[in-house]
Parts: C-alpha cells; sequence; structure tokens
C-alpha cells in the first residue's frame, strides 16, 4: 500500500510537469514604432522616423534643384513621437508622404530677416501700426549685399565708400562729409525652416529690387520726345526726378541732357527699408536781394519807377541735413558767413498807402537767406503718409526753426489758423488773380482781413501738422482757391 502511495504521487508529479511545461506561452514582446502629427492632426503610424525623413528628401529633387540646396526637410508642424505598441498595424511611408503633401509644403534651411519699422514713442497710434514684414533668404551674405546697394543707391556708391574707408576730404571752404549712415528699421535674423512657396531670395540683384521698388513693380517704358527735360519726364510720369536717376544709371544728374527716342524707364520707388544718411554740409548761396517801396503822393499810382537794381549777395552756410532714403527730412543750421552783401531793389510807388493788390511780375520770397529747398513741386511718396502724391509746392528749410516767414506779395490775410495737415498756416489773397500759402508756423503773425505788404512777417518757421522738420511749406495758387502751380515759374 506504502509502494502504491508512492507511485501515485510521482505520478501526479510527473503530470503536473508536463501540463505546467509544455502549455505555457510565453508574453509577445512590444513593437517601437512613431506616431506621425501634422499641426496635432494624427495622420498614421509608421515603423521608421529616418525613412520618413529620407522619402521627403528623396522625393525633394524639384525643390533642390530650384534653389540649389542639398536637402529638402518635413514642414514646420510635422512632429513625429516615439510609440510603443503591441499592435503591429503600420503605413507605409509613401502613404504617409502624400498625407503630408496634400496639407503643407515642405521646407528648405535658410534665414528669416524680420524688418520692423520703428515708430515715435510719443505717437501711440503709430506704434499700434507697426510694420512688420519677413524677407527669406538662403544665405546671409545675399540680404547683406542687397542693403549695402540700396544704401549705394540713396547715397551714391563713391560717398559711401569714401565714408566707409574713412578717405572723405576734410572741408575747408565748402564741401559735404558724412557723419553717419544706418538702417531706422529694426532687424532680427534668425536661422529656420522656410516654406517651399514662400518668396525666397536666393541673389542680392532680386532682392535688392524689392527693397527699392517693393512686389510686382517691373515699371513702363517712356521714349524721349524733342525738349524733354528730366523734370518735366518725371513731373508728367508722377515720379520724381530723383527716382529717374535710380532707375536709370545712365543718367549722372538731373540737368543731364535728353535726346529724342532716349528710352527711360518709369518706375515708382516703394523702399521697404529706411536709409539713414546724416551730413554735415557747407556751401555757398545766394542771398536773395529784397525789394524796398517808396511811395510818392507827386507819381500816380500805377506809374512805378525802379530806380535801384537789386543784386543778390554770397553767404557761406553751414548745416547738418538728414536724409531717408535720398530725401531730406530735417535740416539744422549750424552757422552762416556773410560773403557779399545783397543790394535792394527800389521801387518808387505812386501812393504812400499800402495797396492790397500784388504784382504778378514781382514776388519776393518767404524766408530768409540761407535756406535750402528739401522739396520742390513734384510727385513723390510721401515722408508722412507713405503715398504717391503730388507735393503742390515747395518745402524750403535750413533758416532755422522761429526764423521769420516773410508776404511775398501785397495782399489780404483771407486765412489765419489750424489746420491737421498744413499746422498753423496763413493764406494771402493778392486780389491779382492769386494767393499764396504759408504752412507748418509755430507762431502766426497776422489776421485775418489783415492787409499785408512784401516783405512783412506773417509768421516763423515751424514744424507744426504733418511736418517731419523745421520748414515753410509754400504753395502759390492761380485763378481759384487750391489751384496749385509750381511756385518757381513766378521766379
Amino acid at each position: 500500500m506504502k509502494k502504491f502511495s508512492i507511485m501515485l504521487m510521482l505520478f501526479i508529479i510527473i503530470a503536473l510537469v508536463f501540463v505546467l511545461g509544455f502549455g505555457y506561452k510565453t508574453t509577445p514582446e512590444p513593437n517601437n514604432y512613431y506616431e506621425v502629427y501634422l499641426n496635432d492632426e494624427a495622420l498614421g503610424t509608421i515603423k521608421s522616423e529616418k525613412e520618413l525623413e529620407d522619402y521627403i528628401d528623396a522625393n525633394g529633387a524639384y525643390y533642390k534643384r530650384k534653389f540649389n540646396v542639398d536637402k529638402v526637410y518635413s514642414p514646420k508642424g510635422l512632429q513625429i513621437r516615439k510609440l510603443t505598441t503591441y499592435d503591429g498595424k503600420v503605413e507605409s511611408v509613401k502613404s504617409i508622404y502624400k498625407k503630408i503633401s496634400d496639407k503643407e509644403k515642405f521646407t528648405i534651411k535658410g534665414y528669416e530677416f524680420v524688418i520692423k519699422r520703428k515708430a515715435d514713442e510719443k505717437d501711440t497710434e503709430a506704434k499700434e501700426k507697426l510694420t512688420v514684414q519677413t524677407i527669406y533668404v538662403l544665405n546671409k551674405k545675399v540680404f547683406k549685399d542687397a542693403v549695402e546697394t540700396l544704401i549705394k543707391t540713396f547715397v551714391g556708391s563713391d560717398k559711401y565708400q569714401a565714408y566707409i574707408d574713412d578717405t572723405q576730404v576734410e572741408i575747408e571752404t565748402t564741401g559735404e562729409n558724412i557723419e553717419n549712415v544706418y538702417i531706422n528699421e529694426d532687424i532680427t535674423v534668425k536661422e529656420t525652416k522656410i516654406p517651399v512657396d514662400e518668396t525666397i531670395y536666393t541673389n542680392a540683384a532680386d532682392l535688392t529690387h524689392y527693397l527699392l521698388y517693393g512686389k510686382e513693380q517691373n515699371g513702363t517704358e517712356y521714349v524721349v520726345k524733342a525738349g524733354d527735360t528730366i523734370e518735366n519726364v518725371a513731373f508728367n510720369n508722377k515720379i520724381s526726378p530723383e527716382e529717374v536717376l535710380i532707375s536709370n544709371t545712365n543718367l549722372t544728374s538731373t540737368t543731364n541732357l535728353l535726346y529724342p527716342g532716349q528710352k527711360l524707364k518709369i518706375i515708382e520707388t516703394n523702399p521697404q527699408i529706411s536709409v539713414v544718411e546724416e551730413s554735415y554740409v557747407v556751401e555757398d548761396m545766394e542771398s536773395q536781394y529784397t525789394t524796398e517801396e517808396r511811395y510818392d503822393n507827386n507819381v500816380v499810382i500805377g506809374q512805378d519807377k525802379v530806380i535801384q537794381e537789386g543784386v543778390n549777395g554770397l553767404e557761406r552756410v553751414s548745416q547738418k541735413v538728414k536724409k531717408v532714403n535720398g530725401i531730406i527730412n530735417y535740416v539744422d543750421p549750424q552757422g552762416k558767413t556773410v560773403i557779399k552783401e545783397p543790394v535792394s531793389k527800389i521801387i518808387v510807388k505812386g501812393n504812400k498807402y499800402i495797396p492790397d493788390v500784388g504784382s504778378t511780375t514781382s514776388w519776393g520770397w518767404p524766408t530768409d537767406s540761407g535756406w535750402t529747398l528739401s522739396s520742390g513741386y513734384v510727385w513723390r511718396t510721401s515722408p508722412i503718409t507713405g503715398k504717391r502724391e503730388l507735393h503742390g509746392g515747395l518745402d524750403i528749410s535750413g533758416t532755422g526753426y522761429g526764423s521769420n516767414i516773410y508776404a511775398t506779395n501785397n495782399g489780404r490775410v483771407k486765412e489765419a489758423g489750424y489746420h491737421y495737415s498744413y499746422g498753423n498756416h496763413v493764406i494771402i489773397d493778392h486780389n491779382n488773380g492769386y494767393l499764396t500759402l504759408y504752412a507748418h508756423m509755430s507762431k502766426i503773425n497776422v489776421k485775418v482781413g489783415q492787409v499785408v505788404a512784401r516783405g512783412d512777417v506773417i509768421g516763423f518757421v515751424g514744424m507744426t501738422g504733418a511736418a517731419t522738420g523745421p520748414h515753410v511749406h509754400y504753395e502759390i495758387w492761380k485763378g481759384c482757391d487750391y489751384c496749385r502751380i509750381n511756385p518757381m515759374s513766378v521766379y
């Protein structure tokens, strides 16, 4: 019996070993796969992250040729997350690639330049409207070379090189020295992956064209006619003479002669960055003679007689001049030395009272001597609004803040007050078919209805209204209110 029990126990043990040993199944190993997301949207699961990257690069041959690059990358919003799972289902990289390409563009490596225009700290509205734009290049040198070309366009290649090399000629009598050249915008740069459908600049010439003219600015062609000058070609095509020179590099000065049949490019500039040039300038300027009127009760009204002809004087004037993209933005007078005194013109008029009818043939100048014409009667891009406009008068700078503004002819004050654009301004009706306007005054010195004579002080130079620096904006109207003509046509 005891032997039987032992045998039974042994049989049970062998049976358990057989059941447990041969019936046991091992736990399967998990798979390491990769979940693909595009802008947080799940696209599917793949076996290999590198396999997808290689597939994207291998199918980017077109963009490699177009941009001359070695590698094409996934879109910016693509994320690949490692996934550990017992599920063995995966998609092919070809399938995932198609899903990606249907939704987003692939990328290449390059540089992102962000240009941010500065605003006046006091101008809250302007600060809210800061212009920000992004420029993509494959090589940082493309951007550097384009900006340098733009600077040379506005400053002048030789002048700028002399400034960079510190070889400017010292001013002994007259001349000009650049004190500073800089870009007024804040510019930042970072290396990034650029979507292939963005505008990507691969050479400096294309980027320079954009920085100078903006997008889609190829312009038109103008064929010169007999009698054309650079100034009238510019005016008739609503651009400035300086813009004609910029787009036609064979022309060196606005005084260059044109010939019939000559072809000129007509393109409006629209600079995307602001090239600031600060210079110290010393030049000899004519100081315009004044006209003295003497009244004689023995002479019949209207029978004026010149008893002394006027002769302009000469002054050596020193100024600090600030230009933005080649246009004078601010003039700060530094000094003035008289070389030759002017001789007044003396006219004897046939009555002692001041008539409110002005002459149609003899006009005075609205400022003291030492002035600079910072803008003429030309088409230009407004430094205030940035829009293309006809500048309907003369901007006369350089005599200094608070200096005198004179009536340029006899007449009666029609308007004296503040205007959102003209600032403190005066309008005089000369009762001879002409009116004159004087704007941006720091202070007005006359009242509406007052009769003024040529040479009377009607106000003082300022920068009220839409002005970037102290100057007087001077307009002449002929025939009706706001019927502007070129003021230089009467001088």
